[in-house]
C-alpha cells in the first residue's frame, strides 16, 4: 500500500528562490518556513525565473563559477574581477569527477559539453597559473 507516510506528508515540498535578483519583501512566501512553501509556485513580478534543471545546465553553472575563480567573469556580488586559483582547481576538477561518474551514462551531445568545457577550462586555469 503505502511507505508509512500520509498523503499530507508527500504533498509537502519546499521552493528555492533565488534572491539575488529580488529584494525580499515583508510578509512574502520568503518569510514562512519552508513547510509552508509550496513547490507549485510561479515567480512573482520582478523575479527572473529560474532555468530548467538538467545536466548541462549544472554544468554550465559549475563552469561559469569556475570563469569567476579564474578572474574571467567578474564576480556578481562585487562587479570586481578576481582570482582564486585554488578554488577553480577545484571546480574544474569536480567537473571531471561528473565526467568519470556519469560515463556511460551520458548523451552524446552531454558527453561533448562535457569534454568541451574541460578542455576550455583547464586551458584557461593553465594560463591563469601561469
Amino acid at each position: 500500500m503505502g511507505n508509512g507516510k500520509n498523503d499530507q506528508d508527500q504533498e509537502k515540498g519546499f521552493v528555492i528562490k533565488d534572491k539575488r535578483f529580488s529584494a525580499r519583501k515583508e510578509g512574502s512566501e520568503e518569510s514562512k518556513p519552508a513547510g509552508e512553501k509550496r513547490v507549485e509556485e510561479t515567480p512573482e513580478e520582478g523575479e527572473v525565473p529560474l532555468p530548467e534543471i538538467n545536466f548541462a545546465n549544472f554544468l554550465f553553472s559549475l563552469s561559469t563559477s569556475a570563469l569567476i575563480q579564474l578572474g574571467e567573469i567578474p564576480d556578481p556580488l562585487s562587479q570586481k574581477p578576481g582570482k582564486n586559483l585554488a578554488l577553480a582547481k577545484q571546480t574544474i576538477d569536480l567537473i571531471g569527477l561528473m565526467k568519470e561518474k556519469t560515463k556511460g551514462n551520458l548523451t552524446p551531445p552531454e558527453e561533448k559539453l562535457v569534454e568541451s568545457l574541460l578542455y576550455d577550462l583547464r586551458m584557461r586555469y593553465v594560463k591563469a597559473a601561469g
